[in-house]
């Protein structure tokens, strides 16, 4: 907080000073430039000064903010949502959490696998082969396991228009070709058809896969083991005289 004295001092000598900001603001703002965060001027010389281009006042909505542009270090960002709705911008910023965290999951353990549906249907096909090998009721866990995981690349091309159907036949047929080779047959989202995705650069955190799977397989072994359902019984409503 900065006071009509100081703000004067700082505005003769042609300085812009922000007048609120709050600790978390100020430590962004020190990330960002590159500056030292200090609370006296006690020792100027012992100071980095935080380096931008560009600090201008820009309107977004009916909110003004300021924008620093050109800054030293870089460390830090701003990310403005804009949507119609309260709905709408709260499903954009769970959108963007979960990708910065599974980029935060890909820099701590740099190993990815194939996307675009690669990856499940040749885990389908390892799992059905093992069906015929497996006695008693375990083969009928496992081919419903392989069902499961060929629903993932059918959802992903029926929330993207496609014929869901279609797409996910033609790559269980170029997967059952390439089985020995090892494909790398994925859905081109774009095109809508099956692609190569290691020539299309689509991959996926292998630690993010790891945890989708295993929370899937946890919950539906959760749901095998309910041997009974407790159902209330619904209340009496009194008759109207």
């Amino acid at each position: 907080l900065i006071y009509n004295f100081p703000e004067s001092l700082f505005a003769e000598a042609g300085v812009m000073a922000i007048e609120h900001a709050d600790f978390e603001g100020v430590e962004r703002l020190s990330a960002v430039t590159g500056g030292d965060v200090v609370s006296t001027f006690d020792a100027p010389e012992l100071v980095t000064l935080g380096e931008c281009d560009v600090v201008e006042e820009v309107l977004i909505g009916e909110t003004k903010v300021l924008r620093l542009g050109g800054c030293k270090s870089n460390a830090a960002c701003t990310l403005v949502l804009r949507g119609s709705s309260t709905h709408v911008l709260e499903e954009a910023e769970r959108s963007i959490h979960d990708a910065l965290c599974i980029l935060a999951a890909a820099v701590k353990n740099p190993r990815r696998i194939y996307g675009g549906g690669c990856t499940e249907i040749r885990m389908a096909q390892a799992v059905d082969n093992a069906v015929p090998t497996t006695a008693g009721k375990q083969a009928l866990a496992l081919a419903a396991f392989a069902t499961a995981l060929r629903q993932l690349p059918f959802i992903v091309a029926d929330n993207g228009g496609y014929d869901a159907a279609e797409l996910v036949t033609q790559l269980r047929a170029a997967h059952a070709k390439t089985q020995e080779e090892g494909g790398t047959s994925g859905l081109d989202m774009e095109n809508g058809k099956v692609g190569c995705m290691k020539e299309l650069g689509v991959m996926e955190a292998y630690k993010s896969k790891l945890q989708v799977l295993t929370s899937a397989a946890e919950a539906a072994e959760m749901l095998l083991r309910v041997d009974d359902i407790i159902k209330c019984a619904p209340r009496q409503r009194e008759e109207m005289m």
